[in-house]
């Protein structure tokens, strides 16, 4: 099929499409000091190329008795709607890391490398910058290289100003050490490490919430979701299992929780920000905490005997811990029992 170029030659550029833009990012990232971790070294080649090469040249791998890759992917969801709004794009960045390393945490894993893919209708060179400089912190704190990714731009599948991101980690844990349901108990205590406010889950229902003064909630509503590398890093010996608390809220704790037990779930007190979505939505309490965090960033099961050395550590690591009670002997698929609000 011959379309119309009304007398004008038609290339890519014409179309949509700045191959140049996006190449401009491309060298101003290769440009920047590389992230440093205890694995910056295994990567062999990065960012510029068609892949990127990582070595598994380190010790803990050769040691390991069973070494296992694990791998995550996510998103921001529909705070990049909010992020849109305010022109901030710098701390979605952070988000979308969190969202992904927080993840490989709860199997016990250290982060290795981290990719992302950012897609808009025009690519425009300030904003993905602020984008990037973003994720680059955020890696440079959650221990974890940037080794590549993807920029699209895709002129009608996306409207003026919209873009969507995606993040994709790669970590390694050895399989005897790793965390789950397996080791949980009857009888295990369940740990709250708090959050930083609303992290990147229930976006749908916060910008209806606040969508008559979405201004006066900027930074709450920005304030992007915690990196929890160096506590994770901290509490493992100690702790059973892990649950990071995003979408559906503190049933993601259920994942961990093995057959025939039920969680006790106490009452606990939440930040304003959530007090306030409850009071203007009407939601039930159960509601609220299958949808948000309602204050907790994630659940740490553990032997009651390390609690006192845990509590301590996720303090000294600048967090609040919470008392989300304990695992109780239940019948069929775990259960929650309790739903008690603030």
């Amino acid at each position: 099929m011959r379309g119309e170029s009304q007398g004008q030659p038609l290339d890519y550029k014409s179309a949509g499409v700045d191959i140049d833009a996006g190449d401009r990012l491309v060298e101003w990232l290769k440009e920047l000091p590389p992230i440093k971790t205890p694995y910056t070294e295994n990567l062999v080649s990065g960012i510029g190329g068609f892949a990127a090469l990582f070595s598994t040249n380190f010790p803990e791998f050769k040691e390991a008795q069973d070494p296992c890759l694990v791998s995550s992917t996510d998103g921001v969801g529909t705070k990049l709607s909010v992020a849109v709004h305010f022109g901030e794009f710098g701390t979605v960045g952070q988000d979308l890391v969190a969202m992904c390393v927080n993840d490989l945490l709860c199997c016990g894993a250290t982060p290795l490398f981290f990719l992302d893919y950012y897609a808009a209708g025009q690519l425009r060179v300030p904003e993905m910058k602020s984008f990037l400089a973003g994720l680059r912190e955020a890696c440079q704190t959650a221990q974890v290289l940037l080794i590549g990714g993807e920029t699209a731009e895709m002129p009608g599948v996306y409207r003026e100003g919209e873009f969507d991101c995606a993040g994709f980690a790669v970590g390694f844990v050895d399989r005897p050490k790793a965390l789950g349901s397996h080791r949980v108990k009857v009888g295990s205590r369940a740990l709250g490490v708090s959050s930083t406010g609303f992290h990147s889950n229930g976006f749908s229902l916060l910008r209806r919430v606040f969508g008559s003064d979405l201004n006066d909630w900027r930074e709450e509503l920005l304030r992007p979701t915690a990196l929890y590398t160096a506590l994770a890093k901290r509490v493992n010996p100690y702790i059973q299992a892990m649950a990071h608390i995003t979408g559906g809220g503190i049933r993601n704790g259920l994942r961990v929780i093995p057959h025939g037990t039920q969680w006790n779930l106490p009452s606990w007190s939440w930040p304003e920000g959530f007090v306030e979505v409850q009071k203007r939505s009407g939601l039930s309490d159960q509601q609220m905490l299958e949808t948000l965090n309602c204050g907790v960033g994630l659940v740490l099961f553990l032997d009651p005997q390390h609690e006192a050395k845990v509590a301590s550590i996720v303090q000294e690591e600048g967090f609040s811990v919470l008392d989300l009670g304990e695992i109780e002997s239940g019948v069929g698929e775990p259960t929650i029992v309790g739903w008690k609000g603030s």
